[in-house]
């Protein structure tokens, strides 16, 4: 996923898109957007890009008025790796930590990464500890230390985190 579709803009069915990266230039490259909403998913074919002030918008084939477009709202832009804005070091996709494992310090393993969910303060990691049980973590530099896609594993500084009082 790459963005998010936004509000409408003008009258010819361009809608606002919300980058998920902050970057815009890999997405103004698309010539096809995979839409997702709802669990369906919807190819359109993109007409155009065009940028307003700090909004990047999009023409898709199709959507011609404002009224279409308010139907798109919210709908996610799925893509390819290929597509995805470029990583600096240090950097990884959100992806590449499902199935990791989550690790203590001294190496123990403690369970694996679920899934990486949007929270209100922010991500959290859903960890599956060994006992099939989840807990969510926040995604901070105060729980995770370092985070290795490519080592496959993500230090848990607090071990306590993961503890419930359920049965």
């Amino acid at each position: 996923m790459v963005g998010f579709l936004g509000a409408p803009f003008g009258l010819e069915g361009y809608i606002k898109v919300r980058s998920l990266s902050g970057e815009t230039l890999h997405i103004a490259r698309l010539r096809q957007a995979i839409l997702r909403r709802e669990g369906r998913e919807q190819s359109f074919d993109v007409e155009r890009f065009d940028k307003k002030g700090e909004s990047l918008l999009i023409k898709l084939k199709g959507i011609d008025s404002p009224e279409a477009a308010k139907t798109l709202k919210g709908a996610e832009i799925i893509t390819g790796r290929e597509n995805a804005a470029p990583l600096g070091p240090g950097e990884y996709y959100i992806e590449d930590l499902h199935g990791i494992a989550v690790v203590s310090r001294e190496g123990e393993v403690l369970g694996q990464v679920a899934d990486v969910l949007e929270g209100g303060g922010g991500d959290l990691v859903e960890v599956r500890l060994p006992s099939g049980k989840l807990r969510l973590v926040p995604f901070r530099k105060e729980f995770f230390g370092e985070v290795s896609p490519e080592q496959g594993r993500a230090v848990l500084l607090c071990r306590w985190i993961l503890e419930s009082n359920d049965s």
